[in-house]
């Protein structure tokens, strides 16, 4: 059964996994961090790109979209574990080069089985 993904909505949330674990390499910096109150069938992860590293808008979404895919293929492959929330900040090296995506799909693989 694929769980359904939802984003953190309430600052709160957030600042609770930027206290809790964290994983860095060249394209993200990952967060998170197992929290108590948790609707086991949600699935909690969060893609932000910050207006200071990606000036465009169009670079932003494109960023975004791009971890979202990966991310729903993550969820059909490997099981996570749902009582973690994550939150991934992206980096400007994520969408400087398009044949990047792979790489980029291989380290984002490699870190979610470091965190289950």
């Amino acid at each position: 059964m694929r769980n359904k993904i939802v984003s953190l909505k309430n600052n709160e949330d957030f600042k609770n996994v930027l206290k809790g674990h964290k994983l860095s390499n060249k394209y993200f910096v990952m967060f998170y961090k197992k929290l108590l109150k948790k609707n086991s069938n949600n699935l909690n992860i969060s893609i932000v790109t910050q207006k200071k590293k990606f000036k465009n808008a169009i670079q932003r979404n494109f960023c975004k979209r791009r971890f979202k895919n990966i991310v729903n293929e993550i969820t059909k492959k490997v099981s996570l574990n749902c009582n973690y929330s994550y939150l991934i900040l992206a980096k400007e090296r994520s969408v400087l080069r398009k044949d990047s995506f792979e790489d980029l799909k291989k380290t984002i693989f490699n870190e979610f089985k470091k965190v289950r």
